[in-house]
């Protein structure tokens, strides 16, 4: 008998907060033992507090942490022995007011995450990962757009259980597809290339360098220019509570650019930091440190905003001073972003060839002799 809906949603929501719990219960061991370890070697012994440990930090745990996530743990057999951690932090010298939120984060994290995972279907997983495995271009969106694309996920899905590199797969089927574009495009008199979208040429410039942007970009549908850019539902509210909280006491300035026709590429630009394990949280910091968004007319503070936030990003964590004005011609010039119209786009390719990403390009020259 199938499980109705309602009841796999309560099921999946219940995991996901019980792995968040997990996760603080392993994060408050790992402080207790860093504790227990600087007590040794500073003082020589170690001190416990466990009679008095749970009427002493319950009301904390209860103020400081999501109210699900602190209910499962409080919920848990060995919560005696994580409030007597939490006393012995504290009686060391641990701030519980900053220690617990920043906690409270982890376990959002991990709880988004669960909870995300368990909602992706094999569809939008593998659309997802071709995303991210192959670059922007018309085999790329034909692939994802097929009439048969649930059942080639559902194909890849199978192929990873057994064992199988779908992403290595993936990358030299993309050779042979783009090979057959090329033979059909050429067949017909016509170019394999499609039309660039007003979204993808305004959009190239210092605010998309070094990004792969597809062609086709549509930034007036926000969700699907999420999943062209792919981003995640989870993710992308996970960054918009990483401005919400940079922009503290400036709510109103924060929706402004959470509701910017270009936040997607905001979003994009934090996603490909976060790959690279990048502190992006601190350079959003930069945002109330600097504020010359705040001068101009109301109605275009939403794009000063965008700007202010790609600015933010490319400046250095505790550069205090505005990042120098980016000449656009120059960046166009130098620009390893895949430029839509120019002889960038095409730089090593034939002209018949979309622009390939850098990660594409070594790939192809591994395969030497190999010609179309």
């Amino acid at each position: 008998m199938a499980t109705p809906a309602g009841e796999s949603f309560s099921e999946a929501t219940g995991e996901a907060v019980q792995t968040a719990a997990a996760a603080v219960r392993l994060v408050l061991a790992i402080a207790d033992a860093t504790r227990r370890h600087e007590q040794r070697r500073l003082l020589g012994q170690e001190r416990d507090w466990p009679k008095r440990a749970v009427g002493e930090v319950s009301e904390d745990v209860k103020r400081l942490l999501p109210p699900d996530v602190s209910a499962a743990l409080m919920e848990e057999v060995d919560w005696p022995f994580r409030a007597q951690e939490l006393l012995a932090l504290r009686e060391a010298g641990v701030d519980l007011g900053e220690f617990l939120p920043r906690l409270g984060e982890i376990a959002v994290s991990v709880r988004d995450q669960v909870a995300a995972k368990s909602r992706e279907t094999p569809s939008s997983r593998w659309e997802r990962v071709v995303r991210e495995t192959l670059p922007a271009g018309p085999v790329r969106e034909a692939l994802v757009s097929a009439p048969g694309w649930p059942e080639l996920a559902l194909a890849m899905d199978n192929l990873e259980g057994r064992g199988v590199n779908v992403r290595e797969v993936l990358a030299a089927a993309y050779d042979e597809a783009l090979g057959v574009a090329q033979v059909v495009a050429a067949g017909l008199g016509a170019s394999v290339e499609p039309a660039v979208s007003q979204d993808a040429q305004e959009s190239y410039g210092p605010l998309t360098t070094g990004l792969d942007i597809p062609r086709n970009l549509n930034l007036s549908n926000r969700v699907r220019a999420l999943q062209q850019l792919a981003i995640s539902p989870s993710d992308n509210q996970r960054y918009a509570r990483w401005v919400m909280e940079a922009m503290a006491g400036r709510d109103r300035e924060a929706n402004l650019l959470l509701s910017a026709r270009k936040w997607p590429l905001v979003a994009y630009r934090m996603a490909k930091m976060e790959a690279e394990g990048k502190p992006v949280r601190e350079h959003l910091k930069h945002l109330l440190t600097d504020t010359s968004w705040a001068a101009g007319p109301d109605g275009q503070l939403g794009a000063r905003l965008v700007q202010a936030a790609a600015e933010a990003l490319r400046r250095p964590v505790g550069h205090a001073q505005p990042v120098k004005a980016v000449n656009t011609a120059a960046a166009r010039a130098t620009s390893t972003t895949v430029d839509p119209t120019g002889p960038q786009a095409a730089k090593g390719a034939t002209p018949a060839e979309p622009a390939v990403t850098a990660h594409r390009q070594a790939m192809s020259a591994s395969k030497s002799g190999k010609t179309r």
